[in-house]
């Protein structure tokens, strides 16, 4: 009788000091006892905010990229407001066309030709519509502002090596 209850305290007393390593080896507590600090359904690991991704995947609008360049070109070649009204409208139709050509992800050479295309409507429309020597310029303004933007790539790929 006495060994049961010797072997039964042993085993209540391995049980004691064990709880911790066998409630945290299930999951319901930490290695350290301190299950109270989270609560049920609750880890230590902190949880990532939802982020407001509604407005960064909304991309801008033909009208939105438009209006952001237009103040810079009126500037640069001097555009009177008709002839703003001019330019303005040729710039959001071939830049709509343009994101729709992205969204229907066409084989690079269709995609190339289209894009060659509006191009084309795009400058007979600003030749019709506007003096020849703002054309000129525009058409300057525009071949600077894609050698700039080459420009700086470059520079940045050299700064990496």
């Amino acid at each position: 009788m006495k060994s049961k209850q010797t072997l039964l305290y042993i085993s209540l007393l391995m049980g004691i000091l064990f709880i911790n390593d066998i409630s945290a080896q299930y999951g319901y507590g930490s290695p350290y006892g301190n299950r109270s600090m989270y609560g049920r359904g609750r880890t230590s690991i902190p949880q990532a905010q939802p982020v407001d991704s509604q407005k960064d995947e909304t991309p801008p609008t033909a009208e939105e990229l438009v209006d952001e360049q237009m103040p810079a070109i009126s500037e640069a070649i001097g555009l009177d407001p008709f002839e703003q009204a001019v330019v303005r409208t040729s710039l959001i139709q071939s830049v709509q066309q343009r994101i729709e050509l992205q969204i229907l992800q066409l084989e690079p050479l269709k995609m190339k030709e289209e894009v060659e295309k509006i191009k084309r409507r795009q400058d007979e429309e600003l030749k019709a519509g506007l003096p020849e020597d703002k054309y000129e310029a525009f058409m300057e303004l525009q071949e600077n502002q894609f050698k700039a933007k080459k420009k700086k790539k470059k520079k940045k790929k050299k700064n990496k090596d």
